[in-house]
Formats: structure tokens, C-alpha cells, sequence
């Protein structure tokens, strides 16, 4: 049974690998289809990640957006066919898995705070003379 049940979800798993990466913290935009009868159009979410959780077949992530002073939470399951596409549009400096505390925080406080990226020195930038002076002739 376990087999045959691997193999359904072998069968069922998408490629991550065409959605930008996302981890908790991070500010994305989930496009999903919706159909309404014969009709069928996309609809965006643009919230929070404030958990992933689950592996395989049932992996999931909740994102959360305030709209118009209330708190809105949607989950996604990764696997799930009406996905278009998950674009990451800012990483999120977090210390924990799972952002709950998000729900009870109001305004200022409902932010992350934005991951910064420094671009290290290599030795010749360390050693580099400026050609720039300071009024000595």
C-alpha cells in the first residue's frame, strides 16, 4: 500500500523549480487560476509567507495580507494544478519557521523587516588606493 501510494505522489508532484524560491518572511505575489463555470480567469494574492509546512504531495504554505484593516490568510498546496506562478518580491528577515505573532501585531509592527544583501570585499578592493584626496597637493 505504502508503494503504490509513493507512486501516486511521484506521479502528482510538480517542479518547484519554475517558482521562485520563498522561504517564511518573504513577500510574494501567487497568481491561481479560478474557473467560474466556462469561464476562467487569474486572481493574485500578494501577502506574507508566515508558514511552509509538510513534505511531498501535501506541502503547504499559508500567506497572509492585511486588506483594508483586516487580516486575510490563504494556504496553498505546492501540488495544486489552478498555481500560474509564485514570484518572490522580497526576502524577509525573520529568525523563526513558523510567523504567527504576525496575527496579533496591528500597523508598523505587522511588517518584516527587509533581508539586505552586502557584496563582500575581495582582497584587491581591501588593498585598492582611492585617487580621490582630501585637499593635500
Amino acid at each position: 500500500m505504502k508503494n503504490l501510494i509513493q507512486y501516486v505522489e511521484e506521479q502528482t508532484a510538480r517542479e518547484m523549480g519554475q517558482f521562485d524560491y520563498f522561504k517564511p518572511g518573504d513577500t510574494v505575489s501567487v497568481t491561481y487560476k479560478i474557473i467560474e463555470g466556462e469561464k476562467e480567469r487569474e486572481q493574485t494574492f500578494r501577502g506574507t509567507i508566515i508558514q511552509v509546512k509538510g513534505k511531498g504531495a501535501t506541502k503547504t504554505f499559508t500567506i497572509r495580507k492585511i486588506s483594508h484593516g483586516v487580516g486575510i490568510e490563504r494556504i496553498f498546496p505546492f501540488n495544486c494544478p489552478t498555481l500560474a506562478s509564485i514570484v518572490n518580491h522580497q526576502k524577509g528577515r525573520v529568525r523563526r519557521a513558523r510567523l504567527y505573532y504576525l496575527r496579533d501585531a496591528i500597523g508598523k509592527a505587522a511588517r518584516v523587516k527587509e533581508k539586505t544583501f552586502v557584496k563582500r570585499q575581495t582582497a584587491e578592493d581591501k588593498g585598492r588606493k582611492h585617487s580621490w584626496t582630501f585637499g593635500n597637493k
